[in-house]
């Protein structure tokens, strides 16, 4: 296959091979993020890679939209009864990113601050929830956006740890 190559050169390949393999398989592949061109709805900031405000990584709710949609239906402390949040993975967002670090510190606009550490994202599925029953969230309702973890998949989800790790009325994300 490669025998017009110097084993230097084969070498070379494979290892490009293998590099591209793995940022394919992990979402790791340079690649640029576009500039909100609406109202930014999310600052994230800190150890990251990928940014498109100076050190940040700014996104208005287009942008959001655009990376893979999850929804799941369930109970929460806030809630009589259970609620389908709709948005992103968490996971996705900072993948988006490039974020590389160990704690996320999500920041609501009350600056209220919750610590959630970076691998609970890739352990459950916590979304950063834009709608709510089908509906944009008012900022009255707990929105625009709202980190919300399946509580009704886990018996260890329903507690006051990772009902406090939930954020709404989330706009910032700060990676370490």
């Amino acid at each position: 296959m490669h025998a017009g190559l110097s084993k230097t050169r084969r070498g070379v390949v494979w290892l490009m091979g293998i590099a591209l393999g793995a940022s394919a398989l992990f979402g790791t592949a340079a690649q640029a993020l576009d500039k909100a061109t609406g109202p930014v709805v999310l600052t994230i900031e800190g150890a990251i890679t990928h940014t498109n405000q100076g050190q940040q990584a700014q996104f208005d709710m287009k942008m959001l939209e655009k990376l893979p949609q999850h929804s799941f239906s369930t109970q929460t402390p806030w809630y009589p009864n259970a609620v389908t949040f709709t948005g992103p993975l968490l996971r996705d967002v900072l993948a988006a990113v490039g974020a590389k670090g160990t704690k996320i510190t999500a920041v609501a606009l009350n600056d209220y601050k919750t610590e959630i550490p970076l691998d609970d994202a890739t352990r459950h599925d916590v979304i950063v929830a834009r709608l709510m029953n089908n509906r944009p969230m008012p900022v009255r309702e707990k929105g625009p956006l709202f980190i919300v973890y399946p509580f009704d998949t886990k018996a260890e989800l329903r507690s006051e740890l990772y009902y406090n790790r939930a954020a709404w009325q989330l706009n910032a994300l700060r990676i370490r």
